[in-house]
């Protein structure tokens, strides 16, 4: 049987990312969150911790794909989407590439995030994921952004 990821509660999930990347902020990281989801259900979440783990490699999505890799096998990974607050970036993407997930989904576009944080904007992830993970977004944008305009960039 081939899970309909279009079946999946994309608002739900999508509240929960924001809800980890209100959790990031509140304890000093950057403002973004992740879900991982499989058969409608999270399997795994995660939230910044570049400042408080001192550990660049602690973007949500980088260490979902990682724990990925480590619990699932391809075909199982290929049955998952992840749900994050923000676009992933070009590290980020390139994980989740190698972690071979079925879709992302994402609220706030990497362009966006370079509004609020006043950075270039980067590679997008649907570029980096081409042929390998579909990527959707941005969904429930509003609110997305609401999270990074509550936080001090």
């Amino acid at each position: 049987m081939t899970t309909d990821l279009d079946d999946f509660d994309h608002a739900s999930h999508m509240r929960e990312a924001f809800s980890l990347a209100h959790e990031a902020a509140a304890r000093g990281d950057e403002p973004f969150g992740s879900v991982l989801v499989r058969d409608d259900a999270v399997i795994m979440r995660e939230s910044n911790r570049i400042n408080t783990e001192d550990d660049l490699r602690r973007h949500p999505e980088l260490h979902l794909a990682y724990r990925a890799c480590q619990g699932y096998d391809p075909e199982e990974r290929a049955e998952t989407v992840m749900y994050t607050s923000t676009e992933p970036c070009p590290m980020c993407a390139g994980g989740m590439r190698t972690a071979g997930l079925g879709r992302v989904v994402y609220s706030v576009s990497g362009e966006e995030v370079a509004t609020f944080t006043g950075r270039e904007p980067t590679v997008r992830s649907a570029t980096i994921l081409d042929g390998v993970t579909e990527v959707v977004g941005p969904v429930l944008n509003d609110e997305g952004r609401d999270v990074h305009r509550e936080f001090d960039w």
